[in-house]
């Protein structure tokens, strides 16, 4: 550890000594922070301090300083969010959004949705995109069925590509470091008055650690991943009102995964491969003396995740191979009326169709076993209103409501209320939020074939429902340096859908959550900034008041970013995740157990040798902290990294 630490101190040392001497008056020049634009909290571009829902945007440039790999990593230390993962990078990896189900919060890629209709819960794994090519991450907490119907119960997060513009440029990274990892990333991009393009394509591969936990005895074996994925975007504006794009988004992944977590879990050939495709185009203009402004597109998602598990020396008798595909098509047709100064009116229609097939085939002591999911269709249509209200820069709110019409259970109506008030003499927003949300049953749910023990799929379920209320506060003070936020959540949740042995998938569940987010953020000086979290999660079972696993009733954020005349950048973040109950095998019985608390200190630093290039170090877990993300499961220990990002212009 002494010699870890001794060598950290000195890659800093090297890095800040270096630009030091250029960067005195920095030093001493305050600025202020600034608000950003979001389009996921209105589906309308809207300034972040006139939104009364708890969002978080995450910007490029930040993402840059952080030189992390995968959406995964950006979001981990973002207030109210909870990951799970089934094992190191790459392994399957779950969202918990203020103590809700991971299929309780739709994930977004440029406004389209990306939950997968094949998983049982109709979930998204949030390890498999690369931050190649995006321009921002629009994370929005609390139910927004209102605007983005099922799936958003717990709230959103959008991952957004960038819009090439300006003159044509060619940005290259390269990294390599620990656990045998090597990643590669490349995006050219630009555009003029008419048109605008951005290409991204990006390589990410590590050995890992053994999913099944190294800790536990047995485990040896490596697992490791690829990642490959590209992303293009290109926009033409034949008029100035008038403007087509086309969106495209490849992944294909190989994984090494073990059979369970804990002793004895491994298997060296057990492999899952993953490939995703979407496509999205249309138009948005502006009619009516640019009153009026519609948005139409057309969306197409298709899945195919594959398992391959053939014998071996550890497994001489048993094997096993899956498929699971689906596919999202979808057209959005979106209505902004710009009536006056205090009032725009949203309101459009979807309709969807999601359609998903499956089928498990193994081998083992007891002779064959397969299971067919033959192909089944789901199709949803959509009207969705709301008034934006603006009153003399003050006061400010939302207020609409959904109706959803489902193939198999009828109709959903939602609704959401969010107004802020701003107080200019003390600095001070107010804001408040109130809506109900609805997820609709996935086709595995409904469809799903019974087995020798009994029924699994219940075409008569009811979609889950949730309503969900918010209040808070932002404070800025000396000079707008500072900003001082708390927020008070609750939601709860009926009809879940969860499977009984004897019956099925039923609507029987029935969860509360509460708790709290504070956060402080600053730009004490313009060459350093900060910003903490604390989030209070409170999530339990209703009918056993027992807690919801794997929700930690504590976590605290932290990051401090120092840059030095352009030349060099510091930034260092911490995460802590306090105690959470999950379950573990003891002998032949499921127990609840309690999972340590942990916490990770995670820095980076980097330099520009000269203008368009810059080398970088990144260190992880550098107190090389021993901790599960899920009971039995392994994680990466100490790691450093090394890489260098090149600007073409």
């Amino acid at each position: 550890m002494k010699k870890r630490l001794f060598f950290i101190v000195l890659v800093v040392f090297f890095f800040v000594s270096s630009s030091y001497s250029e960067d005195s008056e920095d030093r001493t020049t305050k600025s202020s922070i600034q608000h950003r634009i979001t389009v996921t909290a209105n589906r309308i571009e809207t300034p972040e301090n006139e939104v009364a829902s708890s969002v978080t945007v995450i910007t490029r440039e930040e993402l840059q300083r952080m030189n992390k790999s995968t959406v995964l990593e950006a979001l981990e230390g973002i207030m109210g969010l909870i990951f799970t993962q089934n094992g190191p990078p790459g392994s399957s990896a779950s969202l918990l959004m203020r103590g809700a189900n991971s299929e309780h919060t739709k994930i977004m890629i440029d406004g389209v949705e990306v939950n997968d209709p094949i998983t049982p819960g109709r979930t998204f794994d949030l390890s498999l995109l690369l931050l190649d090519n995006v321009e921002r991450i629009e994370i929005l907490r609390g139910p927004q069925s209102t605007l983005y119907g099922s799936d958003a119960m717990a709230g959103v997060v959008n991952i957004i590509t960038r819009k090439g513009e300006g003159k044509g440029e060619i940005e290259f990274s390269s990294r390599a470091g620990s656990y045998g990892t090597r990643e590669m990333n490349a995006v050219i991009s630009g555009g003029k008055e008419i048109w605008s393009y951005s290409f991204g394509a990006s390589y990410l591969e590590t050995e890992g650690v053994s999913a099944a936990g190294s800790a536990y005895s047995g485990n040896q074996e490596k697992d490791g991943m690829r990642n490959q994925s590209f992303s293009w975007r290109f926009d033409v504006r034949p008029r100035k009102n008038l403007s087509f794009d086309i969106v495209l988004k490849s992944i294909n992944t190989k994984l090494d995964i073990d059979n369970f977590g804990g002793a004895y879990g491994d298997d060296p050939n057990n492999v899952q491969t993953y490939d995703a495709f979407l496509f999205k185009t249309g138009f948005k203009g502006l009619f009516l003396n640019n009153r009026w402004e519609q948005k139409f597109y057309v969306s197409l998602l298709e899945n195919d995740r594959q398992y391959d598990n053939p014998k071996d020396e550890q497994n001489p008798f048993s094997s096993e191979d899956a498929f699971y595909k689906s596919r999202i098509f979808k057209i959005d047709w979106q209505h902004n009326l710009f009536l006056n100064k205090t009032n725009t009116l949203t309101f459009g229609f979807e309709h969807l169709r999601e359609q998903g097939e499956s089928e498990y085939n193994s081998m083992g002591l007891y002779g064959p076993f397969s299971s067919f999911f033959p192909t089944k269709k789901a199709h949803l249509t959509s009207a969705y209103i709301q008034d934006k209200i603006r009153l003399a820069n003050r006061f400010f709110a939302t207020v609409g409501a959904r109706l959803d019409s489902h193939n198999r259970f009828g109709s959903a109506v939602t609704f959401r209320i969010a107004p802020s008030y701003y107080i200019e003499t003390t600095g001070t927003r107010l804001k408040a939020t109130y809506g109900t949300g609805f997820k609709a049953p996935s086709l595995y749910q409904l469809y799903a074939p019974g087995t020798f023990w009994g029924p699994v799929g219940n075409e008569d379920l009811e979609p889950e429902k949730s309503t969900g209320w918010d209040a808070g506060f932002e404070q800025s003070f000396f000079g707008n340096r500072f900003l001082l936020g708390a927020t008070y959540f609750q939601s709860t949740y009926e009809n879940l859908v969860l499977f009984d042995y004897v019956r099925g998938y039923v609507n029987i569940g029935e969860a509360v959550s509460t708790g709290a987010e504070v956060y402080l953020k600053g730009q004490p000086l313009e060459n350093m900034s900060f910003s903490a979290s604390y989030t209070r999660t409170d999530a339990r079972d209703k009918k056993t008041d027992s807690f919801l696993l794997r929700r930690p009733r504590n976590k605290f954020s932290a990051s401090m970013d120092f840059s030095f005349k352009k030349k060099a950048n510091i930034t260092l973040t911490i995460l802590h995740i306090g105690e959470r109950e999950d379950m573990a095998w003891i002998g032949w019985t499921p127990t609840r157990v309690t999972m340590d608390a942990f916490t990770l200190l995670n820095g980076t630093v980097s330099y520009n040798l000269i203008p368009g290039f810059e080398i970088y170090v990144r260190l992880d877990n550098i107190l090389d902290s021993e901790y599960e993300l899920v009971k039995g499961y392994g994680t990466l220990g100490f790691a450093i990294y090394g890489g260098i990002k090149i600007l073409i212009q």
